[in-house]
């Protein structure tokens, strides 16, 4: 086991199926540019034999699969056949839910019982302006249909001063009503936002903001959440739960456990870090050869986290996966 000074070490890995993605979200490609997939892109097999190389080489115990959009990915089913016999304590995937209707046979024959759907708005009008693709109809339908099927939902919201910000209460009352667990995220200052101090904060929306506007509808205690979680978690008696992944208010950087793998092969031990280290060829390696040169580099990755709280970052979020 690979634990540094901090007593944190790898459990959570994070994995991009693809790059590319369906939509161009503004707080993620602000010069409106979808992104597409890498020409280098690893394989479902080396993807598969990764996982199972880190859960061996750090420890990780949950999973979670994301982009870019994953749905996308043509190496979806291919990947999601066989993540499901590794013993994985956790199996999660993270979409924006645009073609989830269309893809929920693949994941619920991989066992997939969680998911988070990203949507900032329950406005058209502004789920087009913030996402600049898809239908928001479609997204509202496939999160009935994952519901129905017995999947629990987390709802990703990303509130941003001058956009969405009036879209707070609807959301929470619509995700209340459905059992659907809203989550809160703060602008992180990442790819473009990190060296535009005027953009962030004019976007910038905090965790005391969004307490105080959920105060004046509804009485909230905080509750339980794990050691390592990223969310403060709110309850709202006989309602439901809330959180706010509160990067800037509260950070949470002494407890991350989280390890990134890019579609293209690299580990992100941080998002606050440009630092990254190339594991791809590694799985084509057999086990006995590719164990002690992937647990140097695991070293490496552990030693990127910062101590206290992100500080910004280079790189484009949708790339590594959120």
């Amino acid at each position: 086991m690979i634990v540094d000074r901090q007593g944190r070490r790898f459990r959570n890995l994070r994995i991009s199926l693809t790059s590319a993605c369906n939509y161009a979200c503004t707080y993620c490609v602000p010069d409106g540019k979808r992104l597409v997939a890498a020409q280098n892109e690893l394989s479902a097999d080396a993807m598969a034999r990764g996982v199972e190389y880190l859960i061996e080489a750090a420890g990780i115990e949950r999973l979670r699969i994301t982009g870019g959009e994953p749905l996308v990915s043509p190496r979806l089913e291919g990947f999601m056949s066989r993540i499901g016999r590794m013993g994985l304590s956790d199996i999660s995937l993270t979409t924006n839910g645009q073609l989830l209707a269309r893809k929920l046979p693949i994941l619920l024959d991989a066992g997939i019982r969680r998911i988070n759907v990203s949507l900032d708005t329950l406005d058209p009008g502004a789920f087009r302006a913030i996402a600049r693709g898809g239908d928001l109809n479609a997204v509202l339908d496939g999160m009935e249909q994952a519901r129905a099927a017995g999947i629990r939902i987390k709802v990703n919201m990303v509130p941003l001063r001058g956009q969405n910000l009036d879209q707070v209460m609807p959301l929470l009352e619509y995700c209340l009503a459905r059992g659907y667990e809203l989550r809160f995220i703060e602008l992180m200052r990442m790819g473009h936002l990190a060296g535009d101090q005027n953009a962030f904060l004019q976007q910038f929306v905090s965790l005391g903001q969004l307490l105080s506007l959920i105060g004046e509808r509804y009485a909230y205690s905080q509750a339980d959440a794990p050691v390592d979680a990223t969310a403060v978690r709110y309850r709202i008696p006989d309602q439901g739960h809330f959180g706010v992944i509160a990067n800037e208010s509260v950070p949470f950087c002494r407890t991350c456990s989280r390890l990134r793998l890019s579609s293209t092969g690299w580990l992100h031990g941080c998002l606050s870090s440009s630092h990254r280290h190339y594991v791809g060829d590694l799985f084509d390696k057999p086990r006995h050869e590719a164990l002690p040169a992937l647990q140097r580099l695991l070293i490496k990755a552990l030693g990127d986290k910062q101590a206290v709280a992100f500080s910004g970052g280079a790189t484009v979020m949708k790339i590594i996966g959120g």
